[in-house]
């Protein structure tokens, strides 16, 4: 299985990781006031960690919907997070173009789930030659995301990693179909659970997105059970003040505890396991 550092950071499937911060950046204040927290907290429980905020969020659901302070004002304040506190980041990008602006900022580039199709925009992060962190689009089968993972490949770039957030279900909502985590490890990559995007509600509040937070830490259980290698989790000082995807936030004094299970539920889980073992490499 795939493994690679990112800034000193392991990250692959030997150790559990986390990938969390705010949704987007808000202010400067916000986002290293919450890096350097997501760092604390995470050196302390021994767990390799990806600060992740967005500079843009270009799939929002109203025009009225806040996107962020933009790509110039975005990664200046990313490449201050990485300078002063040490610690690798991660963010969106959305057209070919970001790919390599971004990739000369950042550690972590992220493929959003709505674009997992877009060839173009894939192989632009993969030609960066940073890790690129796809997320499975909310309309593909689990054993589609081999095909996606292998337009980066195939620009020389192995630094994969999948993410699960759910399943579009009827309207305004999402499942997860926790087979998706052990059949997209059998393709090679660490793979993640997002587990605040997973409780979100698509559009569901109108002129912008709910979600049902209260559902976020037995998700990430099962799913870290389910044999995924980290866990990815929006987190805020206030969610319910927050300017983007605050009703699936954590709050950030709920982070401790969970990551601490989560790490527990990750050791036990591989106690007993044989290598090699847990990766299905054939769709049902």
């Amino acid at each position: 299985m795939a493994g690679f550092e990112v800034l000193g950071q392991p990250i692959g499937t030997e150790r559990f990781f986390v990938i969390g911060g705010p949704c987007v950046i808000e202010n400067r204040e916000q986002v290293l006031k919450t890096a350097l927290f997501l760092k604390e907290t995470c050196r302390k429980l021994e767990i390799p960690c990806i600060f992740k905020s967005s500079y843009d969020k270009a799939n929002r659901t109203s025009l009225q919907s806040y996107r962020g302070p933009g790509i110039e004002a975005g990664l200046s304040i990313l490449a201050e997070v990485r300078k002063d506190l040490g610690i690798p980041v991660l963010t969106d990008i959305h057209s070919p173009p970001e790919a390599a602006r971004a990739g000369g900022v950042v550690d972590v580039l992220q493929v959003p789930a709505f674009l997992a199709r877009q060839t173009d925009l894939l192989r632009a992060a993969g030609a960066t030659g940073k890790p690129v962190n796809i997320k499975k689009a909310q309309f593909l089968a689990p054993w589609d995301m081999a095909q996606v993972a292998e337009k980066v490949r195939r620009t020389g770039n192995e630094r994969i990693v999948l993410t699960e957030r759910g399943s579009q279900y009827g309207y305004n909502n999402l499942v997860v179909d926790m087979r998706a985590i052990p059949i997209m490890a059998g393709m090679g990559y660490p793979v993640v659970f997002d587990a605040t995007h997973s409780v979100q509600l698509p559009g569901g509040q109108g002129t912008s997105s709910g979600g049902q937070r209260e559902f976020v830490a037995p998700l990430a259980c099962a799913a870290v059970a389910a044999g995924a290698h980290g866990v990815f989790l929006e987190m805020h000082e206030d969610p319910d003040h927050a300017l983007c995807d605050g009703p699936n936030s954590l709050q950030l004094t709920q982070v401790p505890a969970l990551l601490e299970k989560l790490l527990k539920i990750y050791h036990t889980v591989r106690s007993d396991e044989p290598p090699g073992s847990f990766h299905p490499r054939e769709k049902p």
